[in-house]
């Protein structure tokens, strides 16, 4: 295998499988969730960052490696110098923005008991709907009480960053009871015993009483499959919109150095796709009628989108994404527009190369809203438009994989005003980010734990 190709996952903390091995390991079983979790332990209090019990805190957190960033009211949080030599912002306010302690607030772990959970979604009766990557889908109450795996659910190819994904409630759930969810599916070839993957959009009808999907359909499979070595990078987050139509990313899935997919009109690869619950392209894609453009992309020039989320104060798309070694972006997706990768980058191939041109801006290409380099490896997104932390008013939660915290940004228009990593004291990689209906804030880890925010 290229020595570039196998530096790219000992960064990520994935391991790629050569085919050949794959061909003869099976996929893991799915896990089996307990079906009671056990008793929970009482709530954690926690202090502003800003303050000198939280800058305390935050100078302890280095058990991973992980610089700590740094927690000094109005100074940026990261002091490392960016991997790429030379990067800069193009215009003020898109990366490093000051540091801005707000409310204390409490940590409850509602369960961890989970096995590599991927997303979250709520159901009307207040109890969460949960992804776990080896395939179950599951039902958490908020005591922490775990159903056993929903019936009904298709077989996923899980391998290390995917199997089964996302998982979103139509917006007519309560009359139709219809979701819709993303997975990784092996995809045999004629005459090998080899399989590809690709990721699927389904859906199905959730029967909570019974513990099963019905009626469960793949409305879209992204095009092309490749082969399974080739496990990440492959995105996956679902966002309905106001009309009912659905976005979903679908990554580049890119070894190193990184190849032009994300440009390319003719494949889902690096783009961000809009279709119907049906999985019809939405009528009105920007690229339908262009010769040799699928109809169903929406945006491209993506990399890894582990995050999308609707504003629901707009109705405006966002997404963030991870770079290489470097790069990390928040993004304002707009149709038809090019975001850039691997055109610009803010940031270096794994191995410690230029890529292409070694530029952060190009002619054709939108830059993110904000970016970080080095990287925190973004995922979850949310908008926080609650009542119960008034001072969260006009954020967007970013969860950090590599950096081990939930980022806590704030908006104004368009720009990042300030800054504050929430959740350092618990050395967790954070997977996603919802907000709650009653205003908390709910984080899953990859180390299976739910955790439940609210002020103190």
């Amino acid at each position: 295998m290229n020595r570039r190709l196998m530096v790219i996952v000992l960064w990520l903390g994935v391991a790629f499988i050569p085919m050949s091995a794959l061909a003869q390991t099976p996929a893991p079983a799915p896990a089996q969730a307990p079906a009671q979790a056990p008793a929970q332990a009482p709530p954690q209090t926690n202090v502003p960052t800003g303050t000198p019990e939280g800058v305390a805190r935050m100078q302890n957190h280095n058990s991973t490696g992980f610089p700590t960033p740094q927690a000094i009211e109005g100074q940026p949080i990261e002091t490392r110098p960016p991997e790429l030599e030379g990067d800069h912002p193009i215009f003020p306010g898109e990366t490093r923005a000051p540091f801005h302690a707000t409310q204390p607030y409490n940590v409850e772990t509602i369960t961890d008991q989970l096995k590599f959970p991927w997303s979250l979604a709520f159901l009307p009766d207040g109890k969460m709907l949960i992804t776990e990557k080896p395939g179950p889908l599951l039902i958490v109450d908020e005591h922490g009480t775990i159903s056993q795996p929903l019936s009904g659910v298709p077989e996923v190819a899980y391998q290390g960053q995917v199997g089964l994904l996302d998982v979103a409630l139509d917006p007519k759930f309560a009359s139709n009871k219809r979701i819709f969810f993303t997975y990784s599916e092996a995809v045999m070839q004629p005459g090998s015993d080899v399989a590809n993957s690709n990721i699927v959009v389904a859906r199905g009808r959730l029967d909570e009483a019974g513990g099963a999907l019905s009626d469960v359909v793949a409305i879209f499979r992204a095009k092309p499959s490749l082969p399974r070595v080739l496990a990440a990078n492959q995105g996956g987050r679902i966002a309905i919109g106001r009309d009912g139509n659905l976005f979903v990313t679908i990554g580049d899935r890119s070894g190193s150095p990184p190849w032009d997919m994300a440009q390319r009109l003719d494949t889902d690869l690096g783009k961000i796709i809009h279709i119907t619950p049906d999985g019809a392209p939405a009528k009105d894609n920007p690229f339908i009628g262009k010769a040799g453009a699928l109809p169903e992309i929406w945006s491209i020039g993506h990399r890894s989108e582990e995050g999308l989320a609707i504003d629901p104060a707009t109705g405006q798309l966002w997404e963030d994404e991870n770079g290489p070694r470097g790069g990390d972006k928040l993004i304002k997706v707009e149709a038809g527009q090019n975001y850039g990768w691997p055109e610009y980058v803010h940031g270096i191939d794994y191995p410690g190369e230029t890529i292409g041109k070694g530029v952060v801006e190009e002619e054709g290409t939108q830059q993110p809203v904000y970016y970080w380099d080095p990287v925190i490896a973004p995922s979850g997104l949310a908008f926080y438009q609650g009542k119960l932390f008034p001072q969260w008013k006009n954020s967007v939660f970013v969860g950090g994989l590599r950096a081990q915290l939930l980022d806590r940004l704030t908006l104004s228009g368009d720009q990042v005003v300030n800054e504050e990593p929430l959740l350092v004291e618990e050395h967790s990689r954070i997977r996603d980010v919802r907000i709650g209906p009653e205003g908390a804030v709910y984080v899953l880890t990859d180390t299976g734990k739910l955790f439940k925010l609210t002020p103190k």
